[in-house]
């Protein structure tokens, strides 16, 4: 049980106190490896921004987009069944099975990404045609970044399940240091370098893919290194299985998986798409502006998947063995501590939009109407939680198909109908959509099958918190003191201290005290 003021004691829940405390460790290294993640990330798309054309940047953008698209769909959904299998085999004692489980979904994924990157590589051309509607010269830079960017599809790939594989057995440091931090550090580097040789040589879209892709070279190799080290560790001594036991596994794997795996690459193309949209019915400027603005939105979801790939395994053993007491605190605890995270940057983006937005330069303050249109929409989806794994955990994974398909069909029809019309705002009301859709259904369904929700105690005192010292406050003060920028200075002055006296008060309802690291230092891997 966490520590926390006997006024809020946490309920006395057999071993949940213990896994609050695991994923709370784990998450808060997790989380802080996915702000300096999202933090590279926005520093990149601004060296991009501001060293290329608009148009240049668009390409780059959608390029990206495509890359990532691309690796979501080689990975197969083993995102998921890498983590909730493992689980589930220790849970029920079928430890001897971890192997053949490893197998089973390592070796499809090699196959598929090397064949996804020979078809991105030869469709090049016809996808810069699609989203460039310049020169020739564009659409052969294009087409270039392309085919860089398709060679390293199989690394890319092969390093998220392979982290995979290390957060199936709990742990979450190669996850944080390969992939949140050392990845993130070098593509910052590695653009940064690019940017400088533009001082002396033209700006070129495929040294920037280059630069942007390399670093997933020696991630993957230390990747292998960290996933093979697990599995040794954890092999139980003299564990063998038979052929049935493997087919049968193996079986009910895919059955698992596969729903998963057109989930993931919906659920990512629910995050690219739309760039690619905004570049093939708007340009090549407006997508360049649509990825700019809805950049903080990648933060986000880092700290959500920060917190989510934590929670994810002991979520999947409380599930598998039939305890719901522990999953749904679990789960409650967890949104608490997102929606504390993730609503002052949403409230806050919303507050300093156009400021926000003039680091990338003048031509991209037309975004602010994207800007806090999505941000909106983010305190909507982060006060569900991670509602999508939390189906996904409990095997219903044809349902989580179902949900993002429906959120996916939302987001397509709504930026067909409004890129047309309204540009980079029009794909920023399909994406919000989506958001919206994607994450109220899973709600209902979990609610509905399993029992569990997230709005607990912490979740309902982060909520209030957020919204009185980062959403009111600044309101009045900024009715005061003016809206502009020393006003809005003094209104993040007043709030910031506020909203950090109220997390000190409430740190018993938020269960704060399973950061602290009294009680089982073992956890903490």
């Amino acid at each position: 049980m966490t520590a926390g003021p006997k006024t809020c004691p946490a309920p006395p829940l057999t071993g949940t106190g213990r896994g609050a405390r695991g994923a709370a460790r784990g998450g808060l290294a997790n989380m802080a490896g996915s702000v300096l993640a999202g933090t590279t990330g926005v520093l990149v798309t601004w060296i991009v921004a501001r060293t290329l054309g608009k148009a240049e940047a668009g390409a780059f953008f959608s390029a990206t987009a495509a890359f990532v698209l691309a690796g979501g769909l080689a990975k197969l959904g083993t995102s998921t069944g890498l983590v909730y299998w493992p689980a589930r085999l220790r849970a029920t004692g079928r430890s001897h099975l971890l192997g053949p489980c490893l197998r089973i979904g390592l070796a499809p994924v090699v196959v598929f990404s090397l064949l996804l990157a020979v078809v991105m590589w030869a469709g090049a051309p016809a996808i810069a045609r699609i989203t460039a509607h310049d020169s020739p010269e564009m659409i052969a830079g294009h087409a270039a970044g392309l085919r860089v960017l398709a060679a390293f599809i199989p690394l890319q790939a092969l390093t998220d399940v392979l982290l995979t594989v290390t957060r199936g057995y709990r742990s979450m440091r190669p996850t944080v240091l390969l992939d949140r931090v050392l990845r993130s550090s070098l593509q910052l580097l590695t653009v940064s370098l690019a940017g400088v040789s533009t001082l002396w040589a033209a700006a070129s879209l495929p040294v920037f893919a280059l630069a942007w892709a390399a670093p997933y070279l020696p991630v993957a190799v230390l990747a292998g290194y960290a996933a093979r080290r697990v599995y040794l560790t954890g092999r139980p001594p003299g564990a063998s299985s038979d052929r049935a036991e493997r087919d049968r596994l193996r079986r009910d794997f895919w059955l698992f998986t596969g729903p998963r795996a057109l989930a993931a690459v919906a659920q990512l193309a629910l995050q690219r798409v739309d760039v690619l949209l905004v570049a093939a019915l708007g340009g090549l400027g407006p997508a360049a502006v649509y990825a700019v603005a809805g950049r903080f939105v990648i933060l986000i979801q880092f700290a959500n998947q920060g917190l989510s790939q934590s929670v994810q395994p002991r979520l999947a053993e409380a599930l598998s063995t039939g305890d719901r007491d522990a999953a749904n605190r679990l789960y409650q605890v967890a949104t608490g501590w997102l929606v504390l995270i993730t609503w002052p940057v949403n409230l806050l983006v919303i507050l300093f939009a156009p400021y926000y937005l003039r680091l990338f330069g003048d031509d991209y303050t037309a975004g602010t109407p994207v800007v806090r249109l999505l941000a909106v929409a983010m305190l909507i989806a982060t006060g569900c939680g991670m509602v999508d794994m939390v189906l996904a955990m409990a095997g219903r994974t044809s349902l989580n198909l179902g949900n993002v398909l429906v959120a996916l069909a939302v987001t397509i029809g709504l930026d067909v109908l409004l890129i047309p019309r309204w540009g980079a705002l029009g794909a920023a009301a399909g994406l919000a959509g989506a958001m919206v859709a994607n994450n109220l259904l899973p709600l209902v369904q979990v609610f509905r099958s399993s029992r569990l929700h997230p709005f607990g105690p912490g979740t309902r005192a982060a909520a209030l918190l957020s919204i009185g010292c980062f959403g009111l406050l600044p309101w009045a003060v900024t009715g005061l003191a003016g809206r502009g920028p020393a006003g809005l200075a003094l209104a993040v002055a007043v709030a910031a201290p506020v909203f950090g006296g109220g997390t000190w008060l409430l740190r018993g309802r938020l269960e704060l005290g399973a950061f602290t690291r009294r009680n089982h230092p073992k956890e903490a891997r």
